[in-house]
């Protein structure tokens, strides 16, 4: 007579609504799966494991669009003179509502070593593109030294002419980032340039909240 015995056990979990999930008590190592995916308790907050995505997951994007400086009414740049690199946020889209990633003119991050990826697109132009180019850069802040996160932004030849700008730069957040948000810093070098038509787009791409 031969004999079979299990090796492993499986745990079976109900599939439960959002709306019941929600009103669990939030304990740690807790487990439940709903109809948007699986989740579990993880520093007193419920994450979404499984798929990655989605409102739940704790990431996303949001992109802003910049609706005071145009082709209209450029935002003039002096030789030497910093200037926070603006943004009014007059359109805004999200991957999906309550987040944000940039308000009142500061770059915003939701816990401390977060991962995010941001672009920047502008469209510039110089009287003397020979001679002039651009210092980009993020501003420092307290402790952790962000204005290394820069570019230096030359201009192909011809005076006047409009170039598009599109740069990608990922960064982390620390505790004072999260607490104060950061901003970007734009100087013309060499001679006076113009910008507009600004855009942030502003993606997370891990969470460690």
């Amino acid at each position: 007579m031969s004999y079979k015995s299990n090796t492993s056990y499986k745990v079976q979990v109900d599939v439960d609504s959002d709306a019941t999930r929600d009103q669990y008590k939030v304990e740690e190592g807790a487990y439940v799966t709903t109809p948007t995916g699986v989740y579990t308790v993880w520093n007193d907050s419920w994450r979404k494991i499984h798929p990655q995505g989605g409102a739940n997951s704790g990431l996303g994007w949001c992109r802003y669009d910049d609706g005071t400086y145009t082709s209209a009414s450029k935002l003039a740049l002096a030789d030497g003179i910093e200037v926070v690199l603006p943004n009014d946020a007059d359109s805004a889209y999200r991957s999906h509502t309550g987040i944000d990633y940039y308000a009142d003119g500061k770059v915003l991050a939701e816990f401390e070593n977060d991962v995010y990826l941001m672009t920047i697109v502008f469209k510039m132009s110089a009287p003397n593109a020979n001679q002039t180019y651009l210092e980009l850069h993020f501003e420092g802040g307290n402790g952790t030294p962000y204005d290394r996160i820069r570019d230096t932004i030359t201009f192909p030849k011809g005076n006047d002419a409009a170039h598009d700008y599109h740069g990608i730069f990922q960064y982390y957040a620390d505790a004072n980032f999260v607490n104060s948000g950061s901003d970007w810093r734009i100087t013309a070098r060499g001679g006076t340039a113009q910008i507009w038509d600004i855009i942030f787009f502003i993606n997370k791409t891990q969470n460690y909240g």
